[in-house]
């Protein structure tokens, strides 16, 4: 059971304790913080919002690379769609704000593409811009390893491009490569304790031993067939339409090269394949622009001498259309779809501040709930663990409590002090009613969750049930 305490309270959760994760990362949100209690303004509620705002900041500058970028492969009025596109579409509304380190990486791999000049339409990029490209490129890869398949990919291109290739590689991909490695090395030394490779720790573990497999599996068609259908949505005939017809084949490539390499690994989650998700969307503005303008292929940014006006219905028709199904979806999935276990937070460290709870004992799948990043407060937690065993086949304390829910937590009452407060899903509380209500457990607040299930049954509500002794 996992009590995520130490002297300045929180959690570190496993991947940290095994050194699978650079600390890059979360370095860019420190300022923010030491900047909120210089202010006196590191209330919780700020402290939630906040590190959302910057992310906000990061993804704005992919948006505008990303009509940047645009614009040097195809013109202006490609670009114009295309920011329409990525704006428009409901998972990068869903995610690109969010703080994972997947959303940086889909900023940084859109300004670094930018200045690769094996991926512009012309050659005038210069040596100089190329390193500001390989410099993001090697940060990508510091902040998430697995970035290397989009970079070596757009690395084999350049390489096979370039006359000086020796000039390349020991000039320009060495240092830069051996610098922010030897950076990032070093704070993580500084950070861990000790001297830690995390890019080689992500190997073994992700690729080596499938680790990741731990957390369930697909079948190897699903980024295909489910996974990047369902994040792309109704922009994907655009999409289709925009790779036939633009001819822009580095970047189709560097799609099936992405999603072909990610089908190979056992684990698969949207937000991995989420930097080529812009990609995309670029060909899906391009299809755009070739509606309103149908002279387009081949254009450049130039005029065309086609009239539009028998396009223009097409145009706004096909706006709509795209409006009408990403944005009702994209509010539903911010909005709605599994909000509970931020509102549970949200209520607790309401009673928190009031005195009213004195520790929490969390019955739900592991990680399901913001935890101390919503509460913000020092008091005791616990949750099931679900760290990965050395050995397959070992069943973690989270998979004990799904399979006997009612044997779990007898025995945690025998062995352990009753917590105030104990918060579950609805699909749990069914078979832990009688036993709760045994131990002078009442319900005190349920939030609703989900209208279907995604990866386990449907856990429509999530329940917060009180000591009435404490």
């Amino acid at each position: 059971m996992n009590t995520g305490r130490d002297p300045r309270y929180g959690h570190l959760t496993w991947e940290w304790k095994r050194g699978i994760r650079s600390y890059l990362h979360p370095l860019l949100f420190v300022p923010l913080y030491k900047v909120l209690a210089f202010l006196h303004l590191d209330t919780p509620l700020v402290m939630r919002k906040a590190p959302r705002l910057l992310q906000s900041v990061f993804a704005a500058v992919g948006d505008l690379y990303l009509y940047k970028l645009s614009a040097v492969l195809f013109g202006d009025n490609v670009a114009k769609w295309a920011l329409f596109s990525q704006l428009a579409n409901w998972f990068m509304i869903y995610c690109s704000v969010r703080t994972l380190s997947n959303s940086l990486e889909t900023v940084l791999t859109l300004v670094s593409l930018y200045f690769w000049p094996c991926m512009r339409s012309s050659s005038r990029s210069s040596t100089v811009s190329r390193k500001w490209g390989l410099v993001l490129a090697a940060l990508a890869c510091a902040i998430r390893p697995t970035s290397a398949i989009i970079w070596l990919y757009v690395g084999l291109l350049e390489f096979s491009k370039e006359r000086y290739k020796l000039k390349l590689l020991f000039l320009e991909v060495a240092p830069i490569g051996m610098l922010v490695l030897g950076l990032t090395c070093l704070l993580d030394r500084i950070m861990y304790g000790t001297w830690i490779l995390v890019p080689l720790n992500f190997l073994k573990f992700n690729f080596l031993s499938s680790g990741g497999d731990y957390y369930g599996t697909h079948k190897w068609h699903w980024y295909f067939t489910q996974g990047f259908p369902v994040m792309i949505f109704s922009f994907l005939p655009f999409c289709i339409a925009g790779i036939i017809y633009s001819k822009q084949w580095r970047y189709a490539c560097l799609l099936a090269w992405v999603l072909g390499l990610y089908s190979v690994l056992g684990h698969k989650e949207f937000r991995f394949v989420l930097p080529i998700l812009p990609i995309a969307l670029i060909f899906s503005g391009y299809c755009l622009a070739m509606i309103e303008d149908p002279g387009l292929p081949g254009y450049k940014g130039k005029e065309s001498s086609k009239k539009r006006t028998n396009c223009s219905l097409k145009v706004v028709l096909a706006v709509i259309f795209l409006l009408a199904t990403n944005i009702p979806m994209s509010l539903y999935m911010s909005l709605v779809h599994q909000r509970g276990p931020e509102d549970v937070m949200n209520h607790l460290a309401r009673e928190a501040r009031h005195g009213k709870v004195k520790n929490i004992l969390f019955l739900t799948p592991c990680h399901a709930t913001p935890y101390y990043s919503v509460l913000h407060r020092d008091l005791p937690m616990r949750f099931l663990d679900c760290t990965p065993s050395e050995e397959r086949g070992v069943l973690d304390e989270s998979d004990h409590f799904l399979m006997d829910p009612v044997s779990f937590l007898s025995e945690y009452a025998k062995n352990m002090s009753l917590p105030s407060h104990i918060v579950l899903f609805d699909s749990e509380e069914q078979k832990l009613n009688n036993l709760l209500n045994s131990h002078d457990y009442r319900e005190e607040r349920r939030f609703f969750n989900a209208h279907f299930k995604v990866d386990r049954e449907l856990q429509a509500s999530i329940v917060v049930y009180v000591h009435t002794r404490q």
